[in-house]
């Protein structure tokens, strides 16, 4: 560590002045990125700020911008966060046969916002997101690069990538007005029979040929 003229200890760049004992503790990141996610889906992404995010995860906020450095850094990073179970966990489509893509890629859908250890934090980023522009771009790029590359990948067609995005937008669709907007009755229906219905027509997205109706 170097000194300053007078002997006392110089700090590291990115380091947050006075920072409190414990503000960089095990844990300190997982935090902030709780409690930015609380400021985005509350405030949305224009007026959630670096301070509000440092006192929900009551730390400095010197200390935000040394882990994630701008607004932008710590949104991203929220994002992965909210979105690692699905990225994580998404059905490998090289392993199961083709009929069964629409079905279990529906159900695997569903698995992830049914559950509300998984959908709180992604309304609050899907909020963000659908509010502003910058917002938009970096959930974009995590869902076309981490999940839609890889629903593509499994697919032996030449149009896999619009294929994918076709599937996911028939999904998102009824996730915004079932979670988000909560419109009735679709927002009290059973899941169940929601996958039952929208399987199919994934399915076709994903490997039926051009111009043919859904079964």
């Amino acid at each position: 560590m170097s000194v300053t003229p007078g002997g006392a200890p110089r700090r590291g760049p990115g380091r947050p002045p006075r920072a409190r004992p414990g503000d960089d503790a095990p844990g300190t990141r997982q935090r902030i990125l709780v409690s930015a996610r609380a400021e985005f889906g509350e405030r949305g992404y224009d007026r959630a700020s670096i301070r509000a995010i440092a006192r929900g995860a009551d730390v400095n906020p010197a200390l935000v911008h040394h882990y994630f450095g701008t607004k932008e850094g710590v949104f991203a990073a929220a994002v992965a966060a909210a979105a690692a179970p699905a990225a994580r966990g998404l059905p490998d489509a090289g392993r199961f046969p083709v009929s069964e893509f629409g079905v279990r890629f529906t159900r695997f859908f569903f698995g992830i916002w049914e559950d509300e250890a998984t959908r709180t934090p992604l309304l609050a980023v899907v909020r963000s997101a659908l509010d502003n522009e910058a917002a938009a771009r970096i959930f974009q790029r995590f869902v076309r690069e981490e999940l839609l590359s890889r629903v593509a990948g499994g697919l032996d067609a030449p149009d896999a990538e619009l294929r994918a995005e076709l599937a996911a937008g028939q999904l998102i669709g009824v996730v915004l007005m079932r979670y988000a907007l909560r419109i009735e009755p679709l927002a009290s229906a059973d899941a169940e029979e929601l996958i039952g219905r929208l399987a199919p027509v994934v399915q076709h997205h994903l490997t039926a040929a051009p111009g043919t109706a859904p079964a």
